[in-house]
């Protein structure tokens, strides 16, 4: 038991509230990309990805673990994010910084993801059983690289002048 609740409770909603931040992350992102900004999938994606690094905190834990720095790094990112759109506006600079915020909060909600995947999916453990192995580094490269391109294209493309998406006529 964990503040009340069972274990296997708080694991399954941490679960279920981290799999909708990454899906609703990758939605709100790639809007940015196309330079259009989708409040709903942008909100959804936010909350639920505060959600699931403060869930992380109720799981018992003896000192400081990998997953409490995660869940540090990302409540600071998701600050920063909400920090430049509600104080300085979505905009040229305040725009670029939510981009990278906001990708770095996603790419560590992916992070978490793959090393949770290399622990429980059979397959993958046993390519890595220890989380050292090459197939471990290359799965966790791909998902960086993966992210860094995104930035980079939400920051060169039409992403860096995010304006309001248009009403369906």
């Amino acid at each position: 038991m964990t503040f009340g609740l069972p274990i296997e409770l708080l694991i399954a909603g941490h679960v279920a509230i981290s799999l909708i931040a990454i899906f609703a992350g990758f939605i709100a992102l790639t809007t940015l990309v196309k330079g259009r900004w989708n409040t709903p999938w942008q909100v959804i994606f936010i909350v639920m990805t505060f959600a699931t690094s403060a869930t992380g905190f109720l799981f018992p834990f003896k000192g400081f673990t990998p997953a409490l720095g995660t869940g540090i790094v990302s409540l600071f990112a998701l600050t920063v994010a909400l920090t430049a759109l509600f104080v300085f506006g979505r905009d040229g600079i305040p725009g670029k910084v939510y981009a990278v915020a906001a990708s770095t909060a996603q790419w560590l909600n992916l992070f978490v993801l793959v090393v949770q995947a290399f622990l429980k999916v059979p397959l993958l453990n046993a390519l890595a059983p220890t989380g050292t192995e090459p197939a471990f580094f290359a799965a966790q490269a791909l998902v960086l690289g993966g992210m860094a391109f995104l930035v980079w294209t939400i920051i060169r493309g039409a992403g860096v002048r995010v304006r309001k998406a248009k009403a369906a006529a």
